[in-house]
């Protein structure tokens, strides 16, 4: 989509349609107002018929306006003024976005940007603008033989109120694009089906993404090196599958060669099954999204690749399904990690944490200034935690706190879990190191002290992502979440002049 940037009055735009705001109880905002004039009242005239208010979802569509110089006016639901936030201005946003994406308007100029939400800036704004048209706009319609209706929007423009916050505006434009792109490649990935998407898929998608920047080298490792490395919990559970393993490092150097990388891992299990302990049936096909923490990995390394950003970052996916076979796993074996931890498998369904601790103990060879690994790792994630936020654990307070200031920044907020010591003893096995289960109680707790076990060298923080990275029922598909949270974060590092006011 082109999406641009300009200081307007939207009483002169000569555009397919203009979006304005209205808070509760018809109160118009100051573009809203300035249109109202040049049209002599009349859309203070139509709100008093009462088909719309100004509540918060609510949108309304006017056509052919006397006194205005476009086709469309779309006037968009805000709320109450004295409560409108950020979470407010992302959900109006949304409206409008689906709104204009189910017209027929080929192009639109919108001033929602233009609102004020506390003390954001027009960077933010817009950053804001364009990841969730460009979220509104995607379609998983790639393996249709006929495609969805596309949307008629081909150009929208997002106003500032004047010239000189053009350069943050800009920025927050290249920022919201980056992530957009970043997260969209995370779902389109996420949506792939399980005989598309294998580890192999998934290597070949990193190396082709490598191809885009110089500053990224990709290196895939199959089972033979893993063999090597010791890497037996990662190998126990690719043993039930005809899909070769794969270990896929990502490395982008975007700092200097002295600094210390921030390290990502990305849980990529392409589907799953349960293994021996297999799942019920009914819904296995969303097992195809078990790997939504190695796309959201990726994704954010996309991102991260297209803003140049000056970091050293590395991303690191095991990747492999979990099958049932003659040769799978069986509840009760004892697997030796790379860390040379043994771990006695209780539920070959508790396979994610077998891989990622392998994973985990590969990062230890980056000397890493932090390691953050992403994974839809428990159903116990979704009961706590439901479909709003992700799951957070970490052995680094500082470290913690920084994700979930990220967090909040993005809109892809998560929410922090204990670690505490107490837990590790549902860990407890009589014939191995640990067990990798603890039983039904805290579950998200337990298998992250599972994985801490393997992080005691670097700080290090976990994402349970099981009830974020994607929807169920009839908007079933991947979010291409925490692409956002991820890149915010990264962002972070930067300094000030990476952050958008």
């Amino acid at each position: 989509m082109d999406i641009s940037i300009k200081s307007a009055l939207p009483e002169q735009q000569k555009s397919a349609c203009v979006v304005l705001g209205v808070f509760e109880r018809r109160k118009l905002s100051s573009s809203a107002e300035k249109m109202d004039k040049a049209c002599n009242g009349q859309l203070t005239k139509i709100l008093k018929s009462g088909d719309m208010d100004g509540k918060a979802g609510q949108s309304l569509m006017l056509h052919h306006v006397d006194g205005s110089a476009c086709e469309r006016i779309l006037l968009v639901g805000c709320g109450r003024e004295k409560d409108f936030s950020e979470s407010a201005y992302r959900k109006t946003l949304k409206t409008a976005s689906e709104a204009l994406l189910k017209s027929g308007a080929r192009d639109a100029v919108s001033f929602l940007t233009e609102l004020n939400i506390g003390e954001h800036g027009s960077g933010w704004k817009i950053r804001q603008a364009v990841e969730i048209i460009e979220h509104s706009r995607y379609r998983a319609d790639h393996l249709k033989s006929e495609k969805d209706n596309a949307p008629a929007l081909r150009k929208i423009i997002f106003t500032i109120p004047g010239a000189r916050e053009l350069k943050t505006a800009k920025q927050g434009l290249a920022i919201g694009r980056a992530i957009a792109a970043g997260s969209a490649l995370a779902r389109e990935l996420g949506n792939l089906p399980g005989n598309i998407c294998t580890p192999t898929y998934l290597a070949a998608q990193a190396t082709k993404l490598a191809k885009q920047s110089s500053k990224l080298k990709v290196r895939a490792l199959g089972q033979k090196q893993m063999e090597t490395l010791g890497m037996g919990a990662l190998l126990s559970v690719a043993k039930g599958s005809r899909q070769p393993p794969k270990l896929i490092e990502m490395n982008y150097q975007g700092g200097k060669k002295t600094d210390k990388p921030i390290v990502l891992v990305g849980k990529g299990i392409t589907f799953d099954s349960g293994g021996i302990s297999i799942k019920p049936s009914a819904a296995m096909d969303e097992m195809k999204f078990d790997m939504c923490g190695a796309a959201g990995v990726i994704g954010a390394m996309a991102a991260v690749a297209e803003l140049k950003l000056p970091l050293n970052v590395i991303a690191i996916i095991p990747s492999c399904e979990n099958l049932p076979d003659g040769a799978a796993s069986k509840p009760g074996d004892i697997v030796t990690s790379m860390s040379g931890q043994t771990i006695e498998v209780l539920n070959t369904d508790a396979e994610g944490r077998l891989i990622l601790c392998d994973a985990l103990t590969y990062s230890e060879k980056f000397k890493p200034r932090a390691v953050i690994d992403v994974a839809t790792l428990t159903g116990a994630c979704v009961i706590a935690l439901g479909k709003h936020a992700s799951g957070l654990l970490s052995n680094d307070d500082r470290l913690a706190h920084s994700l979930l200031d990220a967090g909040n920044d993005s809109g892809d907020r998560a929410w922090q879990m204990p670690l505490w010591e107490e837990y590790q003893e549902q860990l407890k096995s009589n014939f191995a190191d640990v067990a990798n289960i603890g039983g039904r109680e805290a579950g998200t707790i337990t298998a992250a002290c599972f994985l801490s076990r393997f992080s005691k060298k670097f700080k290090w923080a976990h994402l349970d992502i099981a009830g974020v990275a994607w929807e169920s029922g009839s908007n079933k598909g991947a979010t291409g979440r925490p692409v956002a949270l991820l890149t915010q974060y990264l962002l972070n590092q930067c300094g000030k002049s990476y952050q958008l006011p």
